[in-house]
C-alpha cells in the first residue's frame, strides 16, 4: 500500500495542521484507481445495463456483472445468484427485515439481535414488530463489551426465527464469536444474518466458511464509492422471499393481473443500478486484494495495540470495548473517554464534543457522538464518546499525533 494511492492525505486542514484521518468506521478514503475507474466509465461506457442490445449497454452490463463476480470471490460466496447490489448495509438489513419478515414470520415470532448494534440493525426490525407484531429478543453484554453467550442460547424458543448481529462492533471494536453465534443458531434450525459493516474492510471474511444466512456490508467503508453495498443471502432463503421494490429489472412478465418476478439476484435489484458505483466496489476489492487481508489485519491490529498501550499511559483515560486478556477480540476501533489533567475520582470526563472539537483543530478527525447506537450508550452508561477508526494506510506516526493532542487539550481543561 502506498499512501500516495490516497490523495487526500496529503491535505493540510485549516492551512496549519498535516490530516490525520481517524474516522475510518464511518466512511474510508477512497484510492486514486477506484475514482480513476468510475470516472473512465462514465466517458467510455456510460449506458443502462441489462436493457439494451447496443454496444455501450452490453459493455456496461458486462462491467457491472464482472463486479458482482468480484464480490462473490472476495466474501466466497458460491454463486453470484447470492450477491445481491443494494445502496449500502442499512438497505441490505432493511431488505431482510421486510422480505423475510412477511415470508417466515408471524405475530409473535422472535428475532434475537445484540446490545451492541447499530441502529440500522435495530429500527429496522421495530419497524417490523410494528407491521406483524414481531418480538425483539436482546443478547446481554459483559461491562467490557463482549457478548453473554450462555445468555444467547437461552433465548432460543419455538418462536425464534432469525438472528440478526454485528460481526464487529462500530463503537467498541468488539470482534463477536460469530462462528459459535451460527453454529448454535443452527442447531435451533435458525438462520443468522451478519451486519459485516465494520468486518470486511478490516479482515477477511468467507461466508461460505461462516455458513451464514445472510451477510451485509458498504462499499464506501471497503474503500469504495457511497451508495452501494452488498446483501449476500443463501439461495434457498432468498428463493422464497418477496420482493423488496418493485419495478424495472425485477421482473419477468407484468400485466394489469399479474406480475411475474425476475431469477436471482435480480428480483432484489429493482430499478437501474449504481452500475458506476458497483465497477468502483470492485476496483476497490481488488484493491485491498492485491495487499492482501491477512497483511491489512496485521498490520491494523499492531496499530490498533500500539493506540491502545500508548492511550492507557494516559491520565484518566477510560478505552471502551475488550482489553488486557480479550484484547485480540478488540479490532481497529477505540472508542474513549478521559478527565482533565489533575482529576479526581468525582471529576468528569471531557465531554465528547469539546475533545473531537478540539482535536479537529490540530487536524485530527474523529467521530464524537453515539454513533447510532443510543441503546449501547445507555448501557455503557454515557451519552457518547469520542471513537478513533483506523484504515490501511493510518500510522504509528499518527497514533503519537492522536495521543499528544489529547494530552494537549486535557491541560486546556
Amino acid at each position: 500500500m502506498n499512501r500516495q494511492d490516497f490523495p487526500i492525505l496529503e491535505k493540510t486542514i485549516y492551512k496549519k495542521y498535516p490530516l490525520v484521518y481517524l474516522d475510518n468506521g464511518a466512511t474510508t478514503q477512497k484510492p486514486r484507481c477506484v475514482v480513476e475507474a468510475m470516472s473512465h466509465e462514465y466517458y467510455n461506457v456510460n449506458a443502462n445495463v441489462h436493457r439494451g442490445v447496443h454496444f455501450l449497454s452490453q459493455a456496461a452490463t458486462d462491467l457491472h456483472e464482472a463486479s458482482r463476480e468480484t464480490v462473490r470471490q472476495f466474501i466466497g460466496a458460491g454463486k453470484t445468484s447470492e450477491i445481491i447490489f443494494t445502496r449500502g448495509t442499512t438497505e441490505s438489513i432493511n431488505l431482510v427485515a421486510s422480505c423475510f419478515t412477511q415470508a417466515f414470520m408471524k405475530e409473535g415470532d422472535e428475532v434475537i439481535v445484540s446490545q451492541m448494534e447499530h441502529h440500522s440493525n435495530i429500527v429496522s426490525w421495530q419497524l417490523a414488530q410494528a407491521r406483524c407484531g414481531i418480538r425483539i429478543r436482546v443478547i446481554p453484554m459483559t461491562d467490557d463489551g463482549r457478548l453473554c453467550m450462555d445468555e444467547y442460547e437461552r433465548l432460543f424458543n419455538e418462536r425464534t426465527r432469525l438472528v440478526s448481529v454485528t460481526h464487529v462492533s462500530n463503537v467498541m471494536g468488539t470482534i463477536n464469536p460469530v462462528k459459535d453465534i451460527i453454529r448454535i443458531a443452527h442447531e435451533h434450525d435458525v438462520p443468522v444474518l451478519i451486519d459485516g459493516a465494520q468486518s470486511t474492510p478490516h479482515f477477511a471474511v468467507n461466508v461460505s466458511e461462516l455458513d451464514c444466512d445472510f451477510f451485509a456490508f458498504s462499499g464506501h467503508k471497503t474503500y469504495g464509492p457511497t451508495g452501494i453495498g452488498v446483501l449476500y443471502g443463501k439461495e434457498k432463503w432468498l428463493d422464497r422471499m418477496p420482493p423488496y421494490m418493485g419495478g424495472g429489472d425485477m421482473i419477468k412478465t407484468v400485466s394489469f393481473e399479474k406480475t411475474t418476478f425476475n431469477e436471482l439476484p435480480y428480483k432484489f435489484e429493482a430499478g437501474t443500478p449504481d452500475y458506476v458505483a458497483s465497477t468502483g466496489l470492485a476496483k476497490a476489492l481488488d484493491y485491498l486484494s492485491a495487499i492482501g487481508m491477512d497483511k491489512i489485519e496485521e498490520h491494523e491490529r499492531r496499530l490498533t495495540r500500539y493506540a491502545i498501550e500508548k492511550m492507557q499511559e494516559i491520565e484518566g483515560m477510560h478505552i471502551f470495548g475488550p482489553l488486557g486478556e480479550h484484547i485480540n477480540e478488540h479490532d481497529a476501533v477505540i472508542s474513549f473517554e478521559v478527565k482533565p489533567l489533575g482529576a479526581t475520582k468525582d471529576t468528569p470526563y471531557i465531554h465528547h464534543l469539546d475533545m473531537g472539537t478540539l482535536l479537529d483543530r490540530l487536524g485530527i478527525a474523529v467521530r464524537t457522538g453515539h454513533h447510532c447506537a443510543e441503546p449501547l450508550m445507555r448501557r455503557l452508561g454515557v451519552e457518547g464518546t469520542c471513537r478513533a477508526s483506523f484504515g490501511l494506510y493510518n500510522t504509528p506516526d499518527e497514533v503519537d499525533t492522536l495521543v499528544a493532542g489529547i494530552k494537549r487539550i486535557q491541560g486546556m481543561f
